[in-house]
């Protein structure tokens, strides 16, 4: 993979109905996306093999990992363990970059 990247590059791909997600890249074992969700998205419980570590860009998101949910706001990062069950709602127009290991596919 080539080392240096633009993110006006990298294609934008709507992943789900006000989500709109940039697959910034991927190493051996970790892959990372970029994310743009309008205003009060849910993205839906569910769960994957994969940790997830997540940065708020901007906006915020009511999460909720396994049965614990919080408000985050932008500065605010979260861990979801392997298999956690999971959903986010924004707050806000929001933007926030994952990371995920090992890599997570994204349809």
């Amino acid at each position: 993979m080539e080392p240096f990247r633009y993110i006006k590059d990298v294609e934008k791909k709507e992943v789900f109905k006000g989500v709109i997600g940039q697959y910034l890249g991927s190493g051996k074992t970790m892959n990372v996306m970029h994310w743009n969700f309008e205003d009060n998205v849910t993205l839906p419980e569910h769960s994957h093999e994969s940790e997830q570590f997540g940065y708020i860009i901007k906006g915020g998101f009511k999460a909720t990992i396994n049965g614990v949910t919080k408000m985050l706001n932008a500065g605010d990062y979260y861990f979801v363990p392997s298999n956690a069950m999971h959903s986010f709602t924004s707050v806000g127009e929001t933007e926030a970059i994952d990371v995920f290991s090992p890599i997570k596919e994204i349809k």
